[in-house]
């Protein structure tokens, strides 16, 4: 299965509410990938930019898409930024696949 990295914000109401009642997040998201067939991988607090990192699998796209956006509709996170991760086995394979398409393409504004 694919592996997404998600990153966002709390809400100020949310840490209000985490700060009065704390709670394992890492819990609730990993039912909804649960529901959305995928499943957790890692849920951290994180400093910085973004308040919270989350990796996950997940059958593509469209099913992380929808367990994000059920997420983001419940109120208390914003600034949602999801990306898919690849191997390096992947990766590798990628590069390749480039190679053989590179011949097909020019960059803009170049002669060709």
């Amino acid at each position: 299965m694919p592996v997404f990295i998600t990153q966002g914000r709390y809400s100020r109401e949310a840490i209000k509410g985490m700060i009065a009642r704390p709670e394992d997040r890492a819990d609730a998201m990993s039912r909804l990938l649960s529901k959305a067939g995928g499943r957790l991988i890692g849920h951290y607090l994180t400093f910085g930019e973004f308040d919270f990192l989350v990796i996950a699998e997940a059958p593509g796209e469209l099913q992380m898409a929808a367990a994000v956006l059920a997420a983001a509709s419940a109120g208390g996170i914003t600034d949602l930024r999801t990306t898919i991760a690849m191997t390096s086995v992947e990766a590798k394979g990628a590069f390749a696949a480039a190679g053989d398409l590179v011949a097909a393409f020019r960059a803009p504004g170049g002669a060709g």
